[in-house]
């Protein structure tokens, strides 16, 4: 890990790699709806004016059309805000796009909570869930600039859709610029051996490490992996740390219900080796505020995953997993 803390803007980073792309591969398209300023991606369309595309206000229709440049043979990224891409447009990014088995790129920008004073409107706890369930689709989130990079270039590179959740701001760097990403794959960022916490994303992969920080004060060791891709779910990675220490704690900036936390339940129900205590939204609707408010009002900070790693750890104690 990077050891600086050195912050960049995310959507700066995703238009950067979209533009190294699209000088490499004539096929790299930008569509946005209304939202170029929101996602950065100016550039890209001066850099680009024949291959970006403002469709306004119709997020339904950018994705109808990003599928049709897919079917000639383009690579198109197609981005809005996070409730848009997944709630007003799953339809048609479910049957134009994966059903067709076409390659659209689907971004989800402002996820969970960093939609801020855009409101709970604006607040997508559930996108993940209704993505999940699209057949063969890969969900992914970056944690930095550097996973946002690769990760972007990896789903570029990949034949099929992807649903990718971006963050806009600037955040602290995780990783060193040599490191290597894969879809499906995840990260370990600190060993442990007592439990470990699997995050996903900028908020809770920082928040994560914060906990881990200070339990170790306390004489508890704890693991933690930056999941990256919800699915398809690491599957091999969550067995062997879930085995190891007994103990899980998942971490997201979503509902605790469909996203991050349903996928390692549902591994650890096929393969019973640890007890599992789920961080995140607890069937709630989101709420205007600061970013900093809504973490701690809706459960997202290095506090509430202490809290659940000491419950987890009182309970692995007394209760001894069965295990196959």
């Amino acid at each position: 890990m990077e050891g600086a803390k050195e912050q960049k803007e995310m959507r700066a980073i995703y238009t950067e790699t979209l533009i190294e792309m699209a000088k490499e591969d004539p096929r790299i398209v930008v569509l946005e709806a209304d939202l170029m300023k929101a996602t950065g991606t100016g550039s890209f369309g001066a850099a680009f004016p024949d291959r970006t595309f403002n469709v306004g206000v119709a997020e339904a229709n950018m994705v109808g059309i990003a599928a049709g440049l897919s079917a000639k043979g383009k690579i198109p990224f197609a981005a809005t805000f996070c409730c848009f891409a997944s709630r007003r447009a799953f339809d048609q990014f479910f049957i134009s796009a994966n059903y067709a088995r076409l390659n659209v790129k689907l971004v989800g920008t402002d996820p969970g909570v960093s939609a801020a004073f855009n409101g709970g409107t604006h607040m997508s706890f559930e996108d993940i869930g209704l993505m999940r369930t699209i057949p063969k689709l890969v969900i992914f989130e970056p944690s930095d600039p550097v996973s946002l990079k690769a990760l972007v270039r990896e789903a570029a590179s990949h034949y099929g859709c992807t649903y990718m959740r971006l963050h806009r701001k600037p955040i602290p760097l995780l990783y060193a610029e040599s490191e290597s990403f894969q879809l499906g794959k995840g990260k370990v960022l600190r060993e442990g051996k007592d439990a470990v916490i699997i995050a996903l994303g900028a908020i809770m992969v920082p928040e994560a490490l914060k906990a881990a920080e200070v339990l170790a004060g306390e004489g508890i060791s704890l693991a933690v992996i930056d999941i990256l891709t919800v699915k398809p779910i690491d599957r091999e990675l969550v067995i062997h740390w879930a085995k190891a220490t007994g103990c899980v704690i998942t971490a997201e900036n979503h509902q605790v219900m469909g996203g991050l936390g349903s996928a390692v339940a549902e591994v650890l129900a096929e393969e019973p080796c640890a007890l599992l205590r789920r961080v995140g939204v607890q069937d709630e609707f989101g709420e205007v505020g600061t970013q900093e408010f809504l973490q701690k009002r809706f459960g997202l900070t290095a506090d509430h995953l202490m809290e659940a790693v000491r419950e987890g750890l009182a309970s692995k104690s007394r209760e001894p997993i069965r295990t196959r």
